[in-house]
This record gives C-alpha cells, structure tokens and sequence, in this order.
C-alpha cells in the first residue's frame, strides 16, 4: 500500500471540514477482540461498565479502566483520507466511524451525542496518532492527525464515555443532543 503524503491529505481538508455537524451516520463499526485484532460488525451494544461489548477496552486497564477513553470515534472522512479504501480503515484502531464534524468547537467535552439508541459524552481526553497509526498509514499521515489544527480539528477522532446503553447499527444516526 502507498501511502499518501502530508501534501495528498492537507488537500483533502476542505472535505472533511464540509462533515455535518448536528446530525450524521455511522459508517463503520469495529470491535477489536484482542490485541491487533478488528471484527468489523453490523451493530453493537454500547454499555455503561463495559464500554462496546465484546471490545477489550476494559481489559485493556489494570483496575478501574479509564473511563475518559472508553470509546474512540474518528470521522469517516479523516480515515477515508489516511486508510484510503475502506476495507483498511478497521487499522485506525478506533470502533466508531462517523460521518459527523467532531471539531472541538462543535464538541466540546461534556457534549452529548445519540448514537443509534445509547448516549455517549465527550471526554476532555484528548486522542493522538501513535507509532502504530503511522506503521499502518505513514509518517504522513501522524503527521496530519496531529497537525497544529488536528487537535482542535480532532482529525484523530474523539474519546467518548458510554452514559445511557444501546445498541448502534451501522448506518444510524448520530446526532448532537
């Protein structure tokens, strides 16, 4: 796989900053069973305790696990442009992908969104591109997500804390609440 280069995705921003920003879809869900492992899926159940059942976030924590990164969304968008086709956007790591502008502006922590039936809160946790996520993609590519205006663009996506459980589909809504 080529990897784009900073310039390819630099030229993709317009796009991505056009996501909607009250009301979207999930374009993918994916449970990661264990370490390096995605399982993409067509609906999820969302729990308070246990984050995305089946996921290993809880596992992941020695003890009481972080509750501030309880769930990872990434805009559809963002990934399309680093992941390129989709059958490699499960390798982002993240379990959500939404068509819907996470902008810091648009999302502050403490926002509320509806995804399909449960309720997820935006965590002030903030969530960066790692070794992996250029492993997978290219130094480019980190080097975009964490951009001087990734962070404030969340072009890595959003952590989210589960505060009503459900079950999310692919292609429901996610909207602000």
């Amino acid at each position: 796989m080529t990897h784009r280069t900073l310039g390819d995705l630099e030229a993709r921003l317009d796009h991505i900053r056009l996501s909607p920003a009250t009301v979207g879809t999930v374009e993918l869900i994916v449970r990661r069973p264990g370490v390096d492992l995605r399982e993409v899926v067509e609906s999820a159940y969302l729990d308070v305790t246990e984050g995305l059942v089946g996921d290993t976030w809880r596992a992941r924590y020695p003890g009481e696990p972080n509750r501030d990164a309880q769930v990872a969304l990434m805009n559809a968008r963002v990934v399309a442009a680093v992941a390129g086709d989709h059958s490699r956007w499960p390798l982002a790591g993240d379990q959500f992908y939404v068509d819907l502008d996470l902008n810091v502006r648009n999302l502050p922590p403490k926002t509320r969104l509806r995804l399909g039936s449960a309720v997820v809160e935006v965590t002030a946790k903030p969530h960066r591109g790692c070794a992996k996520f250029a492993e997978r993609f290219g130094a480019d590519a980190l080097r975009f997500v964490n951009l001087d205006s990734g962070p404030e663009l969340r072009l890595r996506g959003v952590y989210v804390r589960v505060v009503e459980p459900g079950t999310v589909r692919l292609g429901d809504v996610v909207s602000k609440l």
